[in-house]
Formats: structure tokens, C-alpha cells, sequence
């Protein structure tokens, strides 16, 4: 089953996705960015000193805050959330800080 992707938020989140150092991009294949709902809003990003690990980054105008990005993957088989607790979910307040006021 494919998942349907979205283009753009409907409304401002309570909180978002922030990736943390500990992220690795999970060897190239992470599991994160094929969970999200949202078109191209977690990107990989390579590290070509490290091959083939890298990070995600999520772009804060499309994120839309569902926690699927943490959430257990399909039929249960991925571990629950990140496996390297990249990912913490941020309230808007503190994004915004961090990247300015955010438009939807």
C-alpha cells in the first residue's frame, strides 16, 4: 500500500520534528523519511566523508507534526521510533526560535 502524500499543512502544529545530532540517516535508508506523510519534507542529507551515513533534516514549512516519523512502522516491524533517538518532537514556540516565524 502506498501512503498518500500531502503538499502542504493545513494549519500551524503544536509541535514538529527536530532532528538531533544522534541522527545517522539510518545508513542511507532511513526509516523516518519513508514513514512521513508529507512530500520531501524529511530530506537526507549524505555525508560523503562517511559514506554511506548522513542525516535527515526536515524542512519546518511542511512538517506538519504527526509523529509518524516516531511511530512504529508498518506490520510492526521497524523498532519504535528512531533507533538512535534522533528525533524529538518540539513544541512550534521553540522551532520558531530556532528558525524564525514560520508561514502555512
Amino acid at each position: 500500500m502506498t501512503a498518500q502524500l500531502t503538499k502542504r499543512r493545513k494549519t500551524k502544529p503544536k509541535e514538529m520534528a527536530v532532528i538531533t545530532d544522534c541522527c545517522t540517516g539510518c545508513a542511507g535508508s532511513p526509516v523516518c523519511q519513508t514513514l512521513c506523510p508529507v512530500e520531501n519534507c524529511m530530506q537526507l542529507i549524505h555525508d560523503d566523508e562517511h559514506s554511506p551515513f548522513g542525516y535527515i533534516w526536515v524542512d519546518p514549512l511542511k512538517c506538519i507534526g504527526c509523529k509518524k516519523c516516531i511511530a512504529k512502522g508498518d506490520m510492526g516491524i521497524f523498532l519504535e521510533g528512531c533507533p538512535w533517538d534522533a528525533i524529538k518532537m518540539t513544541p512550534l514556540e521553540r522551532v520558531e526560535q530556532m528558525y524564525g516565524k514560520l508561514e502555512f
